[in-house]
């Protein structure tokens, strides 16, 4: 199992703050199944910088820790990036870091609160240069939350949407997994991932995740999501169902 968002890397931002509490998450990391893992810190959040070749430094000494330890977890680089005016730039500076050794896929994070104005332009642009932008937990972000349908007008210009682990079993709260549940139902969202920060902070729940979508929407969507999840980190082309209208209610004279 391929866990795409994951603050896994000690001391450099909101995860774990050493390699012993980094290596403790690994573990249970593998108790869930998972066999390869994205390490995706912050980058740009307006408290975090994370460039790339801090974050390739940190992932090659990190594996160097599992490999001692006997952990069978093979960990990745990558970041997510924080939505900025200057994103672009970052990317010409070659300081950003995708989900695969090709540059195409972009984990691409909005403030919680909000979308910025720009946000359809910037992530237009980026398609325009070939890169293909991944909206990490749309459903923990207020305007979405509000009206899930306009995740569409970024799907329709080819971006790819990405459902965090916790909240589609509860974790986030009822209204967020309600949410959660009707954006996989509609195919608003191509993946599930972890967005884990420490074992009793945020954990994992990506096995529990994977449960709960395939009792209530059948076994090939858990089979759709994780071949996304390895399309992404081999960079291949993503092949998953469109999403669906919302239903309309019917109303009857009587």
């Amino acid at each position: 199992m391929i866990d795409l968002h994951c603050h896994l890397l000690p001391g450099v931002d909101d995860g774990p703050e050493t390699m012993e509490e980094s290596l403790a998450m690994a573990q249970t990391a593998v108790a869930q199944g998972i066999t390869h893992l994205l390490c995706t810190p912050h980058h740009n959040n307006g408290r975090y910088e994370n460039p790339k070749a801090s974050i390739i430094a940190a992932v090659a000494e990190l594996q160097a820790a599992l490999d001692t330890a006997a952990i069978p977890l093979t960990v990745l680089e990558g970041q997510e990036v924080r939505i900025t005016g200057e994103l672009i730039e970052d990317l010409t500076a070659d300081n950003l870091l995708f989900t695969d050794l090709n540059d195409t896929y972009l984990l691409i994070e909005f403030p919680s609160a909000d979308v910025p104005a720009y946000s359809e332009t910037l992530l237009f642009e980026l398609r325009g240069l070939g890169k293909i932008p991944v909206i990490v937990h749309p459903e923990r972000n207020r305007y979405f939350m509000e009206d899930p349908d306009r995740l569409i007008p970024y799907l329709d210009m080819g971006c790819l949407a990405q459902l965090t682990a916790p909240s589609i079993v509860g974790i986030f709260g009822k209204k967020i997994q309600k949410i959660a549940h009707e954006m996989v139902e509609r195919n608003l969202v191509q993946m599930v991932a972890s967005d884990a920060h420490g074992i009793n902070k945020r954990p994992f729940y990506l096995k529990e995740a994977y449960n709960e979508i395939e009792q209530k929407y059948g076994k090939q969507v858990v089979e759709q999501m994780q071949q996304v999840a390895k399309d992404l980190v081999n960079g291949d082309d993503v092949n998953y169902p469109g999403y669906k209208e919302k239903k309309k209610k019917k109303f009857g004279l009587f």
